[in-house]
């Protein structure tokens, strides 16, 4: 009712004169809560400080819960409102274009262990990726798809401000961002991801990793008949698999494909599925999502595990066989543009091994670095893969500044089948760790965190060539040289199955397909029975194993 005050007078004389109207005026029996909505300009940020200050005291005395909101007309940085009481700002900085699954994680977190404090978001989109149909298929190994969302999803009491991190000013706790905004913190972290490890720059040669690249992709593919694709990971084997109507030279140093996930005998299993893939029905499944116009942007949140199945990635001959030619034990030497011959294609790209392959343009998918483009106040401790180091409670050297995600790494003592790779399950894990970290040391309850359960062993959901792949522990034998059993079981299209065993104790497995024995190898692992007993018949399909380990 007070609204043509306020447009009659200044915002500070009629908070003033409403201040004095509470102080005065009983409203227990009318109201129980004041929510103030306060609109913020360069002209009066400063001067509302002491107002909003002594407005919430006010409506306190009359015994009404207040529910104060800041919104900016035109930004003009945060601070630590007095109004606020003892409320703290957590400030997370998530990777740039599109918060990223570390930051989102850990800013619900943080809103769902501490509803009343204050949480500021940095992100230079709107969009946010969140975690969406979690799926659980042990006591921490879980399967989810990912959501872009609008940041105003996460909840009332995290603040999006739209900008980009440009400096870390830890002794006086405060960022700096590009647009020259300072903003207070209490806690601070940092979740920045990575960037793209390109094989070279160059104009034809497109990096997948984020979201605006895959767009960039989406937009060249349409008009292609032949790319060059380069890597081995699951980025790599998701575009060999998913693109049609255009032919594939695919790069690959290693011997056997998908070699980040894959060991040759699980690759060999798969080769058939890409042979194939031209006559399986692709699974549409409906992928729920909101729709968004936000495309600008030069960096971004890294691909979720669907990143795919809302793309047309079909090239222009469409009755042109998927073919996929792969290049085993070789790498890019280097990329040019031929103009002499106008019937060649526009580019030339030379392997090690001599051969010389034309296309229309390369895809890069050969891993990322650590994302650090920001300037910090006080040495930063770095890892020698450049990540930013943390403990097990996601602080770095820094006090009362958190990491997660691709932009840090891991330098605590790992559990013993526990190793670090910078995927989308382990970054909501950590930023779930950070979150629960930071607010714990906020409610002074320190002394009480402990490490999550997920950081007991590596686990992680993902598909590849059409088909689910569970990872546990050293699914590949890592660290453990040849001193391990491998037990293997293979039903051709359907699943393949492959146990690591030190000592007769489960060390790693790799499931692939709806083996269903998810839970039953993720127990065996954590409680390290003795499987001599059993010998070959752990993997035997006519004895029920998950009953008998139940």
């Amino acid at each position: 009712k007070n609204n043509h005050l306020a447009q009659e007078t200044s915002p500070k004389a009629w908070l003033l004169q409403f201040a004095k109207d509470i102080e005065e005026k009983p409203q227990a029996e009318v109201a129980s809560v004041l929510r103030i909505r306060i609109t913020l300009t360069s002209r009066n940020v400063r001067s509302l400080e002491k107002v909003c200050a002594d407005l919430v005291t006010a409506a306190k005395k009359q015994k009404l819960r207040v529910e104060v909101s800041f919104y900016c007309w035109e930004f003009v940085g945060f601070r630590k409102f007095p109004s606020s009481g003892s409320r703290v700002v957590f400030c997370l900085i998530p990777k740039d274009y599109g918060g990223g699954i570390a930051g989102v994680s850990c800013a619900e977190t943080i809103a769902f262990l501490c509803p009343e404090e204050k949480i500021i978001l940095v992100t230079e989109s709107r969009l946010i990726k969140s975690v969406t149909q979690l799926v659980p298929l042990g006591k921490a190994l879980t399967r989810f798809e990912v959501e872009e969302k609008s940041a105003e999803t996460i909840g009332k009491c995290v603040q999006v401000v739209t900008d980009r991190l440009a400096a870390v000013k830890s002794q006086e706790k405060l960022v700096v961002t590009e647009n020259g905004h300072e903003i207070s913190y209490k806690y601070l972290c940092l979740c920045t991801g990575a960037r793209p490890n390109l094989i070279e720059e160059h104009p034809h040669v497109i990096g997948i990793r984020d979201t605006e690249s895959v767009q960039e992709f989406q937009r060249r593919i349409k008009d292609s008949k032949r790319i060059v694709l380069v890597g081995n990971g699951g980025i790599a084997s998701e575009i060999a698999y998913e693109v049609k109507g255009v032919a594939i030279d695919w790069v690959v140093k290693d011997n056997h494909i998908s070699s980040t996930f894959l060991d040759p005998g699980a690759a060999e299993y798969f080769k058939k599925n890409l042979q194939e893939k031209g006559n399986v029905i692709a699974d549409k499944a409906t992928v729920k999502r909101l729709q968004y116009g936000e495309t600008q942007g030069n960096s971004g949140a890294a691909l979720g595990p669907d990143w795919h199945r809302m793309l047309d990635v079909s090239g222009s001959e469409r009755n042109l066989p998927d073919s996929v030619n792969i290049h085993y034990g070789c790498e890019v030497k280097s990329v040019r543009v031929d103009k002499k011959n106008a019937n060649s294609r526009e580019i030339s790209v030379e392997l090690t091994n001599g051969q010389t392959l034309e296309c229309d343009f390369v895809v890069s998918a050969t891993g990322v670095n650590p994302r650090i483009d920001y300037t910090v106040d006080s040495p930063l401790e770095r890892a020698i893969d450049g990540g930013i180091s943390v403990n097990e409670l996601m602080r770095t050297s820094l006090v009362d500044v958190y990491a997660a995600g691709d932009c840090c790494t891991a330098t605590w003592k790992p559990a013993e089948n526990w190793f670090q790779m910078r995927l989308w399950t382990q970054a909501r894990q950590m930023g779930m760790m950070a979150g629960k970290s930071m607010a714990m040391t906020h409610m002074r309850q320190e002394d009480e965190i402990v490490q999550d359960f997920c950081f007991e062993f590596f686990g992680h959901v993902t598909k590849l060539f059409g088909q689910q792949v569970v990872l546990l522990g050293r699914y590949n034998g890592q660290g453990l040289g040849t001193n391990y059993e491998a037990l293997v079981r293979i039903t051709p299209n359907s699943e393949y199955i492959k146990l690591i065993l030190v000592n007769g104790k489960l060390q790693g497995a790799i499931l692939i397909g709806e083996t269903g024995l998810e839970e039953t190898f993720e127990n065996l692992l954590l409680n390290q029975l003795d499987l001599t007993p059993f010998g070959d018949d752990l993997l035997d399909p006519n004895i029920d194993i998950e009953d008998y380990f139940d």
